[in-house]
């Protein structure tokens, strides 16, 4: 799927990116706050570290920029509820058709 993304769609697509990251970077940091409240003994402590590591690299792999890959971004983040489709609603007929194809396999 190689879609050719307007100005507006740019801009459109940055705003549902960062929306959803912003969203699930918040929810880390709350189980964190409370993971970390309740450290007592070592192992607690490096249990918050591998929920850190294990969240970052989910992160790194889930969050690609890359228009080529927006489309199977969107539908990830649609499916695991980071956003909305009216986050997406200016995109085209042609982009929602295909991000909903990809949610619904």
């Amino acid at each position: 799927m190689d879609f050719k993304w307007s100005d507006s769609e740019k801009k459109v697509a940055r705003r549902a990116f960062d929306k959803a990251l912003e969203k699930e970077c918040a929810s880390i940091m709350a189980k964190f706050k409370d993971m970390a409240a309740k450290v007592e003994k070592p192992e607690d402590l490096w249990a918050v570290h591998d929920y850190l590591t294990k969240q970052r690299r989910a992160i790194d792999e889930k969050y690609d920029y890359r228009y080529s890959q927006l489309i199977f971004v969107f539908a990830r983040l649609l499916g695991e509820k980071w956003i909305d489709e009216k986050d997406l609603h200016c995109l085209s007929a042609e982009k929602l058709q295909a991000i909903q194809y990809i949610l619904s396999r």
